[in-house]
């Protein structure tokens, strides 16, 4: 779609952004953000000409937008095998693996998932944002497994988008984690920004910024940042008294390192966190010797994204998906779990 015709009827008391958006065909997937880009680059032009400011009021008549073709993204094609849990015109859903970045920077050019995407299914992707590129939503973490979803349109995009934006996105995480969340433990009930919810449910709710003295990491604030609240369930505990954990997740928010931050400020750091979990030692006589070994030598953040739902944004359909924990995330817990505490399992860390 090269170009696009909007015609603007007389009244309107909207700005002509918010008009043209609103004006424009479905099947433009005409986003604010895309029309100011046109607008800034000349492609936007209306009864009284060329169009420069799109906070103005609209003229009533009609709007030529020259969309142009796709450009093409910088990232290269690589081909990188994926494991696809689901794929259709709009979007795909896919099982990522521990190791792999989502999408390229500076430090990592290469190897990405945008890169494997770009060659598996680059022909279907049909412009975000006016590029050839697959719209990555939502991102997790190099080192976190598990499920996300990525738009190969700019109306599946802006559908997504939304969801996430408006926390009707469903995500449900796994992690293995130091410590114990206890109801009763004066200790997690006397930290600011903690508290407890039915069924024993642990509600982190903070602000979530830059680190003030290393721009790589994430802290915890109550004066500035995102807001950003995290649930997390006690799913299965280890050790004798309790020293591991099995812990359930959901994001209310979706920040950067969240889940690891709040679990940190808790107290609760993942195990193989480099960066948030601290020079925790596992402690050998609660958990028994070779447990400890393999706390202490597991090689990333036990994170996995193990469930991921939303509406679809072309059908309305609800889709939901899971993904099974990983071979070392499974291989931990099975070595845990010869020391584990007492007390039943409250849910199956498969189950969904």
């Amino acid at each position: 779609m090269p170009e696009i015709l909007i015609h603007v009827p007389e009244g309107l008391s909207d700005r002509l952004d918010k008009a043209l958006v609103s004006l424009a065909p479905e099947q433009a997937a005409l986003s604010r953000s895309r029309l100011a880009k046109l607008i800034a680059d000349g492609a936007v032009s209306g009864p009284l000409g060329p169009v420069s400011d799109g906070k103005a009021r609209p003229e009533p008549g009609t709007y030529r937008i020259a969309i142009g073709e796709p450009e093409p993204l910088e990232a290269l094609p690589e081909s990188i095998p994926l494991n696809i849990a689901y794929e259709d015109d709009d979007l795909i859903v896919v099982d990522k693996p521990a190791g792999m970045v989502v999408h390229p920077a500076p430090g990592t050019p290469s190897g990405t998932l945008v890169n494997a995407l770009l060659a598996h299914c680059a022909d279907s992707l049909s412009g975000i944002g006016g590029a050839a590129r697959p719209g990555i939503v939502h991102r997790i973490d190099k080192e976190t497994s598990g499920l996300l979803v990525v738009a190969k349109t700019d109306r599946a995009h802006q559908g997504l988008a939304r969801q996430f934006a408006d926390h009707s996105a469903h995500r449900r995480y796994l992690a293995i984690a130091h410590g114990l969340i206890d109801a009763a433990d004066p200790r997690l009930r006397g930290l600011k920004g903690l508290a407890f919810e039915a069924g024993g449910v642990l509600r982190i709710t903070t602000l979530l910024g830059r680190h003030p003295s290393d721009r790589q990491r994430q802290a915890v604030s109550f004066d500035r940042g995102r807001h950003a609240v995290t649930r997390a369930r006690l799913l299965e505990s280890y050790g004798h008294p309790p020293a591991a954990m099995l812990v359930e997740c959901q994001l209310e928010t979706g920040r950067t390192h969240q889940i690891r931050v709040h679990m940190a400020h808790a107290g609760l750091g993942l195990v193989g966190d480099p960066v948030y979990g601290g020079a925790r030692k596992p402690s050998a006589k609660a958990l028994g010797a070779d447990a400890a070994a393999a706390i202490a030598a597991f090689p990333r953040q036990a994170l996995h994204a193990a469930e991921l739902g939303f509406e679809h944004p072309a059908t309305g359909d609800r889709m939901n998906f899971a993904s099974a924990l990983p071979a070392d995330m499974a291989e931990l817990l099975d070595r845990l779990r010869t020391r584990r505490a007492e007390g039943p399992s409250l849910a199956e860390p498969g189950a969904s």
